[in-house]
């Protein structure tokens, strides 16, 4: 079976202050997601499944369905509150998505086949896609994580969240941490320690940007995870199920290995408000070299 993609599309966007996932930052008005697709095209996807959130789908569907249906089968799945197990309840005060894991978890009555998973307000690059889609169109008996150096990935206004990736001698995944705060600090790259003070790390130290991929065994995993993480952290309404810690949970169990796929490319997207100008002028160079065309769907 050919291998499809994945869109996490149902962010909040609480610190950039609006939806990401439909603002404009092309010459003609494109979206970051609108160059995700563009490039999974390219890389030979012809499947997606965009999880949203109920309250955007209106908007969601008349911005991309007329762009993207003609090109390549799209499908939809929802993220809400009350998509929990049986037997749990959700705090009627929780306003917060349950997080990435959870959004990748609502999606599996729409997918049966290996497939890559992306966030919607992130620019990832071409050649991500197209080693995605090579890994999992083979046999692809692991799973995989596309690893981009932590210093491609900073922003200028302000520390981010990453997760660092401990990685073997034979390319494989050992530990996924998620580390806050993370920044440019003179000449160093920090994280927020657990006593609040800096920690160095190596500008090339791998970290995950949700550009993955996994086979649907994945979904029977989670799914155990998540009924863990509610009878633990339910209550807290702030805690999220997120794709680093569910990764990690699976790898630590020895049930699957995550290779890792490393890229020297820079990631970009808008951590904050003030990120915008930047990434447009970045996509106005990668126009101007003839890597992208000035309209995308022209």
């Amino acid at each position: 079976m050919k291998p499809s993609l994945l869109v996490l599309a149902a962010g909040m966007g609480s610190r950039y202050g609006g939806l990401k996932q439909m603002d404009q930052f092309g010459p003609t008005g494109e979206t970051l997601l609108e160059y995700s697709i563009y490039d999974a095209l390219r890389a030979g996807f012809e499947k997606v499944t965009f999880v949203i959130r109920s309250e955007i789908e209106e908007a969601f569907r008349e911005n991309y369905a007329v762009k993207f249906a003609s090109r390549m089968e799209i499908r939809y799945a929802r993220q809400e509150l009350d998509a929990v197990p049986p037997g749990f309840k959700v705090p009627a005060e929780r306003k917060k998505p349950w997080g990435t894991a959870h959004a990748l978890l609502v999606a599996r009555d729409a997918i049966a086949e290996p497939f890559a998973v992306i966030n919607a307000d992130d620019f990832y690059g071409a050649q991500s896609y197209r080693s995605l889609y090579k890994y999992l169109s083979g046999e692809a008996p692991h799973y995989c994580l596309v690893g981009f150096k932590v210093v491609n990935t900073l922003s200028e206004h302000g520390g981010v969240s990453r997760a660092t990736c401990s990685v073997d001698d034979s390319g494989f995944m050992q530990t996924i941490t998620e580390r806050h705060d993370v920044k440019r600090s003179g000449e160093q790259v920090t994280y927020r320690g657990d006593n609040e003070r800096p920690v160095i790390i190596s500008e090339d130290s791998i970290v995950s940007m949700n550009q993955m991929g996994f086979t649907p065994s994945v979904f029977e995993y989670f799914s155990d995870y998540f009924q863990v993480f509610l009878a633990q952290e339910g209550h807290d309404l702030k805690a999220e199920f997120a794709l680093p810690t569910a990764l990690n949970e699976i790898i630590a169990t020895g049930m699957e290995k995550v290779r890792i796929l490393k890229t020297d490319a820079s990631w970009f997207g808008v951590t904050y408000r003030e990120d915008k100008p930047r990434v447009q002028a970045r996509i106005r160079e990668l126009v101007a070299a003839e890597e992208y065309p000035e309209n995308l769907w022209e």
